[in-house]
C-alpha cells in the first residue's frame, strides 16, 4: 500500500491523519507496514484525504 507515501505528500503525521478518520495513531502505522488494511468503510475518506484514488493507495506500481 502507498498510504504513507500520500501522506507524507499531504504534509500529515500519522496522528493528524488519524484524526481526520476518527481513527488511533496506531491503526495508520499498521496501514502502512501492512500489518493491517484500511476497511473498505474508510477507503473514499482516506483517498480524499490524501487526495488520490482508493486505486492509487493499492497501486503496487512505484509513484514518482
Amino acid at each position: 500500500m502507498n498510504i504513507r507515501l500520500y501522506r507524507e505528500r499531504a504534509n500529515l503525521k500519522q496522528n493528524e491523519l488519524a484524526d481526520m478518520l476518527h481513527l488511533t495513531q496506531s491503526a495508520i502505522a499498521k496501514w502502512e507496514t501492512g500489518e493491517a488494511i484500511p476497511r473498505g468503510d474508510k477507503l473514499p475518506q482516506l483517498a480524499k484525504i490524501l487526495n488520490c484514488s482508493i486505486e492509487d493507495l493499492f497501486d503496487d506500481k512505484e509513484v514518482i
